[in-house]
C-alpha cells in the first residue's frame, strides 16, 4: 500500500508542475516564412532626343521641253518672226517674295534656253526674289496686264514699245523680270504703271530691284545678254535681251 500511494503522489506532482501535454507537444510550429525579395526592375536608359534639323530648300531644278501650239494661244500666231517649233518651254525653280521656293514657266527660243537656265540657277541659289513667273498667255498676251501683275515673262510676239519693229520678245530672246520693281521709264522719268512710280530711280534699295552693275546684271552679261537699264535716255530696268535691243 505504501508503494502504490507513493507512485500516485509522483503522478499528481508531475501534473501539478505544468508538464507538457503530449498531444500539444506533437504539433510543430510552422516554419518561419522567408521574405521574398522582388528583383529590382532595371529602367532602360532613355534614348537621347533627336536634335532638331533644319530643312534645306530643294535644289534648283529646270526642265527644257518643246512647246505645243496649245500653250501659246495668244502669244504666237502665223507671221511671227520665229516659229513655235523653234521655241522651248522652260519649267524652273525660282525664289519667291514670300521667301519660299516656287516653280515657274518661261518660253524662249531654243538657242538661248541654256542661257536662261544658267542665269536663273544663280538667282535661285542667291535667293534673289521673283514675284511670279507665268506665260504671258495667262494674260492673253497683254503686255500691260502682265506688267501690272508684276509677272516675269519672256516670249511674246509683239512689237517693241513705241516702234513698228519686232521686239526681241517676239524672237524669244528677251525677258522682263519683276516689271513693277524694275519699270520701263521714259527719258522724262515717267512710267505707264502707277504701281511702279516709286521704283523709277536708280540706284535704289528694294526687294527684287535690279541696279547698275549688280550681280543680276553681271550674271546676264556673262551669257551675252544686255540690260535695258543701261540704255541712253529711256530705261527699261526689267528688260534683258540677247545682244541688246
Amino acid at each position: 500500500m505504501k508503494r502504490t500511494a507513493a507512485m500516485a503522489f509522483v503522478v499528481l506532482a508531475a501534473v501539478s508542475c505544468g508538464g507538457q501535454d503530449p498531444a500539444a507537444s506533437s504539433k510543430q510550429s510552422p516554419p518561419a516564412t522567408t521574405p521574398t525579395t522582388t528583383p529590382a526592375t532595371e529602367t532602360p536608359a532613355s534614348s537621347p532626343s533627336p536634335s532638331p534639323t533644319s530643312t534645306k530648300p530643294p535644289e534648283f531644278r529646270s526642265k527644257v521641253t518643246k512647246v505645243g501650239r496649245d500653250r501659246l494661244p495668244y502669244s504666237w500666231r502665223e507671221g511671227c518672226p520665229v516659229h513655235y517649233r523653234d521655241l522651248r518651254l522652260i519649267t524652273l525653280s525660282y525664289w519667291g517674295f514670300d521667301d519660299k521656293p516656287h516653280t515657274g514657266e518661261l518660253v524662249v527660243r531654243k538657242t538661248v534656253a541654256d542661257d536662261i537656265v544658267q542665269v536663273f540657277g544663280k538667282l535661285y541659289d542667291w535667293r534673289w526674289p521673283i514675284r511670279r513667273m507665268e506665260l504671258v498667255d495667262a494674260f492673253k498676251a497683254d503686255d500691260f496686264a502682265s506688267i501690272e501683275a508684276d509677272n516675269t515673262s519672256a516670249f511674246n510676239c509683239r512689237r517693241a514699245t513705241g516702234s513698228g519693229s519686232w521686239s526681241n520678245h517676239a524672237f524669244g530672246e528677251a525677258i522682263d523680270i519683276n516689271p513693277r520693281e524694275n519699270p520701263y521709264v521714259t527719258a522724262s522719268g515717267d512710267t505707264a504703271h502707277k504701281n511702279a512710280e516709286k521704283y523709277t530711280e536708280r540706284p535704289m534699295k528694294g526687294k527684287g530691284v535690279i541696279n547698275p552693275g549688280d550681280r543680276v546684271v553681271r550674271a546676264f552679261q556673262q551669257v551675252g545678254w544686255e540690260w535695258g537699264g543701261s540704255w541712253a535716255g529711256t530705261k527699261d530696268f526689267q528688260h534683258f535681251s540677247k545682244g541688246g535691243g
